[in-house]
């Protein structure tokens, strides 16, 4: 099949196939990342970040390339999740700044746009690194660019693009030891081959699936709806379901309704399916932990019953509408109640539930920054898979000052708090803050999910690692030596206090008697310890 142009109603559909193609592998690509951890989210955040622009896109009624680029751009920069998604985001970016004024799309124009976009992605990426989502996007816009001249079939052209992006994908490990170590290629360039491959599915005349929120397959005609209602959500679990719980909930949701979609990790349920009960539904999956991104839409006909939900988020009040604005204010990113209380007590205006185990979108970021009353609002990402995402937080905002201090982890995030003098400017406490971060070494304790090798590290599923700064310290079978081990490469001569948040799944007797073996092996230092609550980490400790 031989494609010179494309217009419009093509490429809105060319992108929401390469979504469903990203979305049909997200689990796949989480299983690519290096590290054993249960909280591996490349596939889960780039997927939520083009989805995000797919549902932009699947709404738009008649398509103009203006509108469509509108809608990939926006929805995908807005929605962007962790640093691969972040990226995907920028390649969108500036792949639609060439694009959106141009009536079609011949050959010459996509290998321009390709260009664009990598050179956009590059520039977003403080250090960039090869091996990575950016080497596989230099690899296809360098193929794209030398093809330019040589074919006007956008068929052949994005079949050759596909071949370079695979073939440098595969080249991944010899450009990171780290992944030829672990035996995997790079998780994010694994995710933008396939959306690569979903768009070249649909422009060579495959029959795809273009559904995006209990939309309608692609040439496909719908029958009379057996439910009212269409209804998506996604769990952020209380704590990881066994197997009994997760049978027990697909069991109920099969039984409630029809066309049931799941995506089940040790973190959350993405859940969407069609029913008559959405209250009941709703309810139901309320009893595993919090609900966010709901959406229920009617679709038996009437239009007027229609209705989108908000996210359900409580973190912490928007302020009153007469209180005088303020110079400064915080916003943190944390969780677990323990640690979202230390946060308010240091002075945290807003705090934004996710981090480790969720990363929260530069969307969720700008909302944060809506419901505080200052001019100038520092950002604590506290995590290093969140920075990218604060970053573009600051170019979208437009009416308040936004400064990202630049922390990777909870305890950078407090230090800095507990850093921030009133009286100063804000260059003045950014600079102290960012210098004050860097003196601050980070432990966690938490248990591989897989068997790998990591630093020449053999590691077996359901061995206890301590997590430093730089990579994995630490590997036992024992929580409490894995701990021991992890602070041993951590505490130095300088060393002079070692601050223990305990997580949701230690208890604290063990978090006591954890302290009791610190203090054994580490005499002369003092040991602060409290509950942090944090999911997924048993414990995540600072060595000051």
């Amino acid at each position: 099949m031989e494609m010179n142009k494309m217009d419009a109603a093509q490429l809105a559909k060319a992108f929401l196939a390469g979504a469903k193609s990203l979305e049909s592998q997200q689990e796949y690509i989480n299983e690519l990342n290096v590290f054993p951890v249960p909280d591996g989210d490349t596939g889960t955040n780039m997927t939520m970040t083009i989805m995000s622009a797919a549902r932009e896109v699947a709404a738009i009624e008649n398509p103009e390339m203006k509108t469509v680029c509108k809608a990939i751009s926006s929805g995908s920069l807005r929605g962007a999740r962790g640093n691969s998604g972040v990226i995907l985001s920028q390649l969108f970016r500036g792949f639609t700044k060439v694009v959106k004024t141009e009536d079609e799309i011949t050959v010459a124009i996509l290998a321009e746009a390709c260009e664009k976009g990598c050179e956009t992605a590059y520039k977003a990426v403080m250090k960039p690194k090869e091996g990575t989502i950016l080497t596989v996007a230099r690899g296809a816009a360098d193929k794209a660019m030398e093809l330019a001249d040589s074919t006007d079939d956008i068929v052949f052209f994005l079949e050759e693009v596909l071949k370079e992006a695979e073939d440098v994908l595969s080249k991944t490990p010899d450009m990171l030891p780290v992944l030829k170590q672990a035996g995997v290629v790079d998780s994010g360039g694994q995710g933008l081959v396939q959306v690569l491959k979903g768009a070249l599915d649909y422009l060579s005349g495959k029959e795809v699936d273009l559904t995006v929120d209990g939309g309608e397959k692609k040439e496909v005609k719908a029958e009379a709806p057996k439910y009212a209602y269409s209804v998506s959500y996604r769990i952020a679990l209380t704590s990881a379901l066994a197997d009994k719980k997760k049978a027990e909930y697909t069991a109920f949701v099969e039984k409630i309704g029809g066309d049931v979609k799941l995506n089940i990790t040790s973190e959350s349920v993405t859940t969407s399916m069609l029913t008559n009960d959405p209250g009941f539904v709703l309810s139901k999956a309320l009893a595993y932990g919090a609900l966010f991104d709901m959406e229920i839409k009617n679709i038996s006909g009437d239009v007027s019953n229609t209705a989108k939900e908000t996210p359900v988020e409580a973190p912490v009040e928007a302020p009153a509408k007469d209180e005088p604005r303020k110079k400064m204010g915080f916003i943190a990113v944390s969780i677990g109640e323990g640690i979202n209380s230390i946060f308010r007590e240091l002075g945290a205006d807003y705090i934004i539930e996710g981090g480790q185990t969720m990363n929260p979108s530069t969307d969720d970021i700008l909302n944060a920054v809506s419901h505080v009353n200052a001019d100038n609002i520092f950002i604590l990402p506290n995590n290093k898979n969140i920075i990218l995402a604060a970053n573009q937080a600051v170019e979208l905002c437009e009416d308040k000052h936004l400064v990202v201090i630049p922390t990777k982890t909870i305890p950078q995030g407090i230090t800095a708090l507990i850093n921030y003098i009133p009286d100063e400017t804000v260059e003045e406490n950014k600079d102290r803050m960012v210098e004050e971060i860097a003196n601050v070494k980070t432990g966690q304790v938490t248990y591989a999910v897989r068997d790998t090798v990591i630093d020449d590290k053999e590691i077996t599923k359901g061995d206890y690692m301590g997590i430093g700064d730089a990579g994995i310290l630490a590997v036992n079978k024992d929580i409490t030596m894995a701990f021991i081990d992890m602070l041993k490469e951590m505490v130095d001569d300088e060393s002079a206090i070692i601050s223990v948040y305990y997580g949701q799944d230690a208890t604290e007797e063990d978090a006591k008697n954890l302290v009791t073996e610190i203090e054994g092996n580490f005499p002369g230092i003092e040991v602060e310890l409290q509950n942090g609550g944090q999911p997924v980490y048993y414990y995540v400790c600072s060595v000051e």
